[in-house]
């Protein structure tokens, strides 16, 4: 149930809390440093391209970050939130709504 596409670009290895059960990355994302991703977290294509994380972000379990979004450095990602807008640095996005919160 893991899938890490050829080709996704990591700035250095993420922090896998519970290990790679049901993670799923885009061979076109790319991931910046020092982040934090929980299980069954998908970061996936649509809307004509894949996502970009920023440095330092926590993305919770479950959650889905879909399409041509930017994620900004130091963001949080909460459980089962689903992005599919861009999300500026040092938000906080919480499910069910996807509400983005700043700091």
């Amino acid at each position: 149930g893991t899938h890490i596409g050829f080709g996704a670009r990591f700035k250095s290895p993420p922090f896998l809390p519970h290990g790679l059960y049901g993670i799923i990355v885009s061979h076109n994302a790319t991931i910046g440093a020092d982040c934090t991703i929980f299980h069954q977290v998908t970061i996936g294509e649509g809307n004509g391209g894949a996502p970009v994380i920023g440095d330092n972000v926590m993305i919770g379990a479950g959650a889905k970050i879909i399409g041509n979004v930017h994620i900004g450095s130091g963001s949080k990602i909460g459980a089962n939130a689903v992005v599919v807008h861009d999300v500026s640095e040092n938000a906080v996005v919480t499910a069910p709504e996807g509400v983005v919160r700043i700091k």
